[in-house]
């Protein structure tokens, strides 16, 4: 045999062997290989969803901070493509947006064509004599994304602040002209700008402090929504990072509902409310993406992981991953206008087998599936289900009656000891008076999703079960019972 044939056969078997490793995720985004946090400028343009993301091309661990990026035609099937935005002359690449230049305002865009327009944070690190810098710059792409110039001017925007990140940037039809929502972590404040060219940026207004300060504020994202579907009648949603600080302990996520008339966002809550859009551990910096059809709703990805312990997670070769795509809506509860969500319904496209319910449990041939169901309580005080289950290890997911609280607990879900922020129980407020109790679980070998309450709740959490946890069961401590129960496996997009 050759040496040829010899290394045939060994890229061959890598290629099986790659996107099905022990935890790979087979309908979210994950890299080949190495470190990935942030999504950075989600986008759609001529067909195609494009995700950049936060990216170390050199290793499993974060460093030389890099844009990677990669496209979808469905927002499930994505295709890596090289690096974007390289670490270049010392200075990373951080979060940002990616915009439709679509009268070419910038300058940027050849012929009539609309082009790409990359808004990022450059981030030069400290040294022995220098504080560390981060500024705001930006890079144009005019063949869909495949190859990006960074602007030879940069950077557009500096405070000569080694806190000043995550442009979050839209187009304002109200104003004419582009909006920049920055964070000053340190200050607790979301900055706003305006520019008529992408390039020139006038300081309007400041948000905050308020709701949670325990922390940086980080990866501001502004979103306009319809309340109860009413398109004439709107809310502008801003969620905010918060690293350390997040309600389950630390990276996590706020959210502000409120009006934003092109120059200055009002809060419409009182400034000590903190509502916060996920109440797992492992959902960070979820941005939405920009250039939708107007007939579709607000899409939304986040990173899943947790700054706490995303370091040490026991997956290789890469480490990181998004959350699934979600939907974006508000909906008016008693006690006022809070932000719903729910997985994109294309998921459904990926069904492959249905298990039939056994109210004893079942023995589902995949870690790779959906369960929705609805849920009578009767008198119980706590109900739901244990899932990836196997020789004493398992994931619950359950209701508590007695707190009007869903939950995860992921204490005894398999491998938790890389670190003593991973295993323990989070919890989302969640007020139930009457009827069964509506909830959909995603779950896809190193995680689980779930959503209940008309999309009001939403946990994501990690979890490292053994590579033979099929089981799943439903428990009581009463009268409870599921109804209507749903499992499909699901299909890799791989």
């Amino acid at each position: 045999m050759t040496a040829f044939t010899l290394l045939l056969f060994a890229a061959l078997a890598q290629a099986q062997i790659a996107y099905h490793e022990p935890y790979r995720p087979q309908f979210h985004f994950s890299p080949k290989q190495n470190w990935t946090n942030d999504p950075n400028g989600p986008v759609y343009f001529e067909g195609e969803y494009h995700l950049f993301f936060q990216y170390n091309p050199f290793g499993d661990q974060w460093g030389h901070m890099s844009w990677g990026h990669a496209v979808s035609p469905d927002l499930l099937h994505w295709k890596e493509l090289p690096v974007a935005l390289p670490e270049e002359n010392g200075v990373m690449i951080f979060t940002g947006s990616t915009v439709i230049d679509q009268s070419n305002s910038s300058g940027f865009c050849r012929g009539a064509k609309p082009c790409m327009v990359a808004i990022y944070t450059g981030h030069t690190p400290k040294t022995n004599t220098k504080p560390a810098l981060q500024t705001q710059n930006l890079a144009f792409s005019n063949d869909r994304g495949r190859t990006w110039t960074k602007y030879a001017k940069n950077p557009v925007l500096n405070l000569n602040m080694s806190d000043f990140r995550d442009p979050d940037v839209f187009w304002s039809e109200q104003g004419k002209r582009w909006i920049m929502a920055v964070s000053l972590p340190d200050e607790h404040q979301v900055r706003f700008y305006g520019s008529a060219d992408l390039k020139n940026w006038e300081r309007l207004s400041e948000f905050g402090p308020e709701g949670s300060t325990t922390g940086q504020w980080e990866c501001p994202n502004l979103v306009q929504l319809p309340v109860d579907g009413n398109p004439r009648n709107t809310r502008w949603v801003l969620k905010v990072g918060l690293n350390p600080g997040g309600i389950q302990g630390g990276s996590g996520e706020q959210y502000f509902i409120g009006r934003f008339d092109g120059t200055r966002f009002v809060n419409d809550n009182a400034a000590a409310v903190s509502l916060w859009s996920d109440y797992g551990k492992d959902c960070y910096c979820a941005l939405t993406f920009n250039g939708l059809p107007a007939s579709r709703k607000p899409v939304v990805v986040g990173w899943m992981s947790n700054w706490q312990y995303a370091r040490n997670l026991p997956t290789h070769p890469w480490r990181g991953q998004m959350t699934a795509p979600r939907e974006l809506g508000l909906t008016t509860f008693p006690d006022g206008i809070r932000l719903v969500q729910s997985p994109i319904a294309s998921i459904n496209a990926l069904h492959d087998k249905r298990i039939v319910w056994n109210a004893k449990g079942v023995e589902i041939p995949s870690q790779v599936f959906t369960l929705t169901a609805a849920v009578e309580l009767g008198q119980s005080k706590e109900a739901g289900w244990k899932l990836l289950e196997r020789d004493g290890s398992y994931t619950k997911v359950g209701y508590d009656a007695a707190r009007q609280e869903l939950f995860v607990d992921r204490s005894h879900s398999g491998v938790v000891e890389f670190s003593k922020d991973f295993p323990g129980r989070t919890a989302a407020p969640l007020p139930h008076a009457s009827g069964p109790l509506q909830i959909q679980i995603l779950v896809d070998r190193n995680s689980v999703e779930v959503f209940a309450g008309g999309g009001r709740a939403a946990l994501t959490n990690l979890v490292f079960p053994g590579p033979d946890a099929f089981h799943a069961e439903f428990y009581s401590d009463g009268t409870a019972k599921p109804s209507n129960v749903q499992i499909w496996t699901l299909r890799s997009v791989w």
